[in-house]
């Protein structure tokens, strides 16, 4: 059976149920509505909304319909999705006369909240126990092909149409709304906006479109909007881009930008206050932190000014307050506990400092910004919060607990610390301008951290003239010098000190505490173990030049050290694209640059090595060069099938193999001080 003639099927049965229901109820239990859910589509009676605040914006996205302000296409977008029968997608199997007889009967307004209510709008909303089921669809060509695809050419085609409702149905099944079609070269979100389909685009964002996206001529949705006269739309989606920023602004009680004329930051007006060293120093932290890591902290920061802002709201609602409070954040399954925690404190800040947070927050977001437009990139630096959390949620795979490669600044994220051009905020004030104090302070301990290494290893070439000396008043055949001698050894990575010990065993990302990467400083409490170890540093250094022999055979340390940061850099690569959802084809070819790269570095040692540490390395090097290349080839081939949960397992395999190259790099370069 085809599947067009399905859908006329379902056109009809859901013409007869829209025209015996009524729409302006609650759609969880047909109470009186005075809230709605933007993602869901249906009113809410403030019972029912209490239950769905607690559950989290990643479920329902709640708004007050008599407070609060709403924008024009937002509200006529929910309205439509309501009156349209966007409650019929919700429960589906409810209402079909076949469905099983053990399903949870439909809460009346006088049920109890809890468990009644509860329990279904759960069952409901959560589970999505009620959803037509997307393998019960039969697809146009017989139920072949990826089920994922075939949904997503669906949603392309429903989009060009008014049918809100189809095109919600596609996307709870499982429709992707960033389908990229090879064959004309555009998303959903182009065909919608070449159509004129303002409700259609107001659904793809919520759902995680991407604004930014462009077709195959290079052309974003708001180019084509523009280019067929669809202005309206245009600006809408030139909003959409900076929704985030945007909200946080107005949280703050400044006036929303005016992205028509390239206005796209503001904040308001600020007295003179005394800035404490302490905050200084925070925001030059804030300053280091990689964009990754920047986009999770702003996503955590927008749901913490909508929770505040519904919990003023909520406070004056003819329900009891107490009921419907949602004192944190609500826990995300998607997210580690690690910042599941960290979402949660963000409830302790006063006003105040929450206030002061978001403003930190929204200067840095301006200042990396104007970093971006000096890259070739097109799209801002925060995209709309739909699509960060879609992001989010397709990588659940990944914790705080595995280790991770980017978690200090890269060389772009330092390079951004140089002042820019221009770099000055609409309004005047001190808060408006961006302070180059900070960023001269972090650049002087900078200079200063490289004057002290290079104190250090100017000490160490002196303990090396001396070691010569010594070696000549030393019998040839005395061996008591070669014995193996503990060694702490500082290494340099992007201009970070990093501190590691040759005998520490490698964790598997199971223990409940966290490994350190070899590209982040460690940090904890020093402890007096720490301090023997300092101590001892500068002699186990003499005693390692005094007792090694040195192999005339072996390369000199500078090529050992330019051929080592190599491949370091070629894994950095690597993790890069692991972190880069989009980037499926991008695994093979780094794998290849970190074979050429340790192809290089091996080629400078000789065939015959007596020192067995730098052989061990050296074979460590080769033999996890392999595996990730072949991991890394199933890995590829995976993401491009989108099998989910085969591409998690090689993506673990990939990350291990890539933590056992850096460790054997490291092992090779401790020998060449």
């Amino acid at each position: 059976m085809c599947f067009a003639t399905n859908k006329e099927r379902l056109f009809s049965r859901m013409s007869r149920i829209k025209s015996r229901t009524q729409i302006e109820i609650c759609g969880d239990c047909g109470g009186d509505p005075s809230w709605a859910s933007i993602n869901r589509g249906i009113l809410l009676c403030s019972e029912c909304c209490s239950v769905h605040r607690s559950l989290g914006r990643h479920i329902s996205q709640v708004k007050s319909l008599r407070q609060g302000s709403w924008p024009p296409s937002v509200f006529t977008f929910v309205n439509a999705l309501n009156s349209h029968g966007a409650n019929s997608v919700w429960e589906h199997c409810l209402m079909d006369s076949v469905a099983p007889k053990g399903l949870k009967r439909k809460p009346t307004p006088k049920d109890p909240l809890h468990p009644t209510k509860a329990d279904f709008i759960r069952a409901k909303h959560v589970n999505l126990s009620f959803v037509l089921k997307p393998n019960s669809l039969q697809l146009e060509d017989g139920g072949g092909g990826n089920l994922e695809n075939e949904l997503s050419k669906q949603l392309r085609a429903s989009v060009r149409s008014a049918n809100l409702e189809m095109s919600l149905r596609f996307l709870v099944q499982g429709a992707d709304p960033n389908y990229y079609h090879e064959e004309t070269g555009s998303t959903p979100l182009h065909v919608a906006a070449k159509s004129g389909q303002a409700s259609q685009i107001e659904l793809l964002i919520v759902y995680g479109a991407d604004v930014a996206a462009k077709d195959s001529q290079g052309n974003t949705a708001i180019e084509i909007a523009r280019n067929n006269k669809n202005f309206a739309i245009a600006d809408r989606l030139t909003e959409a881009l900076y929704e985030v920023t945007d909200r946080l602004t107005m949280f703050l009680g400044g006036k929303k930008p005016d992205h028509a004329s390239g206005q796209h930051f503001t904040f308001p007006e600020q007295t003179n206050i005394e800035i404490s060293e302490q905050l200084k120093i925070a925001r030059g932290k804030l300053q280091l932190v990689p964009n990754r890591m920047f986009e999770e902290l702003v996503m955590d920061l927008y749901d913490e000014v909508d929770r505040r802002e519904m919990e003023a709201i909520w406070a004056t609602s003819a329900l009891n307050p107490d009921i419907g409070a949602v004192p944190f954040l609500p826990t995300n399954p998607h997210l580690s506990a690690t910042r599941n925690q960290g979402r949660q404190k963000l409830a302790r800040f006063s006003p105040s400092e929450f206030a002061g947070l978001v403003t930190d927050v929204l200067v840095d977001a301006r200042r990396r910004q104007n970093m971006a437009a000096l890259r070739p990139i097109d799209s801002p630096l925060i995209p709309n919060i739909a699509l960060l959390r879609q992001q989010t949620n397709r990588q659940s795979n990944l914790s705080d607990d595995e280790p991770l490669y980017d978690a200090v600044a890269s060389d772009d994220d330092y390079a951004a610390l140089v002042p820019a051009p221009q770099q000055t905020f609409v309004h005047k004030g001190p808060i408006n301008t961006i302070s180059n104090t900070e960023v001269e302070n972090l650049r002087r301990k900078l200079l200063e951290s490289f004057s002290e290494i290079d104190e250090l290893k100017s000490m160490v070439e002196k303990l090396s003239f001396e070691n010569d000396q010594l070696k000549s008043r030393i019998d040839p055949n005395d061996t008591t010098a070669d014995f193996d001698v503990p060694l702490r050894i500082d290494i340099q990575t992007n201009g970070a000190d990093e501190t590691e010990t040759e005998n520490e065993p490698v964790s598997d990302g199971r223990s409940s505490k966290r490994p350190v990467s070899m590209f982040e400083p460690r940090e904890g409490p020093y402890t007096k173990a720490q301090q023997i170890t300092e101590s001892r540093t500068t002699n186990s250094m003499y005693q390692m030049a005094v007792q090694k022999r040195v192999d005339p055979t072996l390369p000199l340390s500078e090529e050992v050290k330019h051929r080592t940061d190599l491949v370091t850099r070629r894994i950095q690569e690597l993790w890069s694209a692991m972190q880069d959802v989009t980037l499926k084809d991008a695994f093979v070819p780094c794998s290849e640059r970190i074979r050429v790269a340790v192809a290089e570095l091996a080629a400078i040692f000789p065939t015959a090595i007596v020192d067995e540490t730098i052989k061990t390395a050296l074979k460590q090097l080769n033999q996890n060069t392999g595996h990730i290349q072949t991991s890394c080839t199933r890995l590829q081939r995976a993401l491009l099938n989108d099998d989910i949960t085969t591409s998690d397992l090689f993506m673990q395999e990939v990350r291990n193999y890539a933590y056992n190259l850096a460790m054997a790099t490291k092992m090779l370069v401790t020998q060449f001080p």
